[in-house]
């Protein structure tokens, strides 16, 4: 159901129901959350992918789990909605960068992890939706991540028509960052891998930290301001701060990129 393979620094979560399209169900949601929890804990660990094995990356919800939830009562709806809400938010807020490896369909919960995800690479082939609506659904959990990738005006659109997204309007909207041929989605990957390991594990994740606080900021916004202030302050004194500057001007590596060797 869900595969960890590493490989160094680099660990990747491969959704593994092929003969499903990756569809998501409890047990899944459960697993995902789980490794991502115990990955972001893990010191090994410095970069996260999350790909799928077979045709998908992920077709949303697995149907036999949709016909079961037909029958559920409201509170065990709303314990089903709240553990695919916690994989969303620990996804999101994950301190390690997590690439999404997109191919085949991202659909409904799918397309969700997909903007969850920090960077997005896809094929050309790749397909998107939120087909909620056409099945008498809303997409509630994930919205607040995709329209934060497409923005509020496209996310109108595609919400209430359902209808594919194919990849390049994907990349024009956000969603995904790059496109490439399939034959190049793994080395593709990996290269950027090398390029997040450049950085430092606190600096990665205090600077997701950040771009969470400035989301919804403003420059007019006078205690934002002053706590980005004092947030550079306090990392100028911290250890990766005075061991990265001490590199810079000696002109060596600093000791996390020495790790990975």
């Amino acid at each position: 159901m869900l595969e960890i393979e590493h490989h160094a620094a680099i660990a990747t979560l491969w959704l593994n129901r092929p003969a499903l399209h990756n569809a998501l169900n409890e047990a899944l949601i459960d697993a995902l959350t789980h490794a991502i929890n115990t990955l972001a804990n893990d010191a090994g660990v410095r970069v996260i992918v999350l790909a799928g094995r077979g045709a998908s990356f992920c077709a949303g919800a697995d149907l036999d789990w949709m016909r079961r939830a037909a029958a559920f009562s409201e509170a065990q709806n709303l314990a089903d909605a709240q553990a695919l809400a916690g994989l969303l938010k620990t996804l999101y807020r994950c301190p390690k960068p997590v690439i999404a490896r997109v191919h085949g369909a991202a659909l409904a919960g799918g397309m969700g992890l997909v903007a969850a995800c920090d960077i997005a690479i896809a094929t050309p082939e790749a397909r998107f939706g939120l087909s909620e609506v056409r099945l008498g659904l809303i997409p509630a959990t994930i919205a607040p991540y995709v329209s934060e990738a497409i923005g509020m005006r496209a996310m109108r659109r595609y919400t209430l028509s359902a209808e594919r997204i194919p990849a390049d309007t994907a990349w024009r909207l956000g969603l995904v960052h790059e496109i490439v041929a399939a034959d190049r989605l793994d080395s593709s990957i990996a290269a950027l891998a090398r390029q997040l390991l450049q950085g430092a594990p606190g600096a990665l994740a205090q600077s997701k930290q950040l771009l969470r606080a400035v989301a919804d900021g403003s420059t007019s916004d006078d205690t934002l301001l002053a706590e980005t202030a004092a947030l550079i302050a306090r990392t100028r004194a911290g250890s990766e701060a005075r061991e990265g500057l001490a590199a810079f001007f000696d002109k060596r590596r600093p000791a996390w990129q020495e790790e990975q060797d």
